[in-house]
């Protein structure tokens, strides 16, 4: 038994209005992260995110990669810059801040920068298959519970936070940005040291 037409206008009616709902919700969310975290600028640096601001350290933290190896934040102090990337495969601008993200591991790998790229909340195998796809080949690790991004303040992805050698923020992006100026003449800086 085929159902009635009434039946199939209502279910359209539920899908359109869901959709609308959550465009509604995603612009909520945007105007809420430009207006209450960037002061109205999008995809631009910031000088503090929740309890995180340039110039002190960066909260530590250790999680599992995608070869279940144990990576923490204070593993690289002293070594290394690092690049936090907070996103999820979900994410379109995420996934448009990630090309940006691999032409920075090309143009730095060796040169005193580690890009942590800290999945929020998706199961390994969908992380793992995303990058596999794309053929991405920074540092990814799973925040499983999102309790990093919570320790971080991250309220909207992507989010960025570069970290010096010595532990201390130096730069805060939230949102995405076609502009990578200020991030690469950071990490030039960082690099350098």
């Amino acid at each position: 038994m085929s159902p009635g037409p009434e039946n199939v206008v209502a279910r359209r009616i539920a899908q359109i209005v869901a959709l609308l709902l959550f465009a509604a919700a995603t612009l909520w969310i945007n105007y809420q992260i430009k207006v209450n975290v960037q002061g109205g600028q999008g995809g631009s640096s910031v000088q503090e995110m929740g309890n995180v601001k340039v110039g002190q350290p960066a909260p530590d933290f250790s999680v599992m990669d995608l070869a279940s190896n144990r990576v923490s934040l204070s593993s690289f102090r002293g070594q290394k810059a690092v690049l936090l990337d907070f996103w999820a495969s979900w994410c379109g601008p995420c996934r448009m801040a990630m090309v940006g993200l691999q032409a920075i591991q090309d143009q730095y790998k060796g040169q005193g920068l580690e890009i942590l790229s800290l999945n929020q909340r998706e199961p390994a195998d969908t992380v793992r298959l995303f990058i596999k796809r794309k053929n991405y080949s920074f540092h990814v690790v799973l925040d499983a519970d999102g309790s990093v991004g919570e320790k971080y303040g991250v309220r909207g992805i992507p989010t960025m936070v570069l970290v010096d050698k010595k532990g201390v923020i130096q730069w805060l992006q939230v949102g995405y940005s076609h502009e990578e100026g200020g991030l690469k003449q950071a990490i030039g800086g960082l690099t350098k040291q």
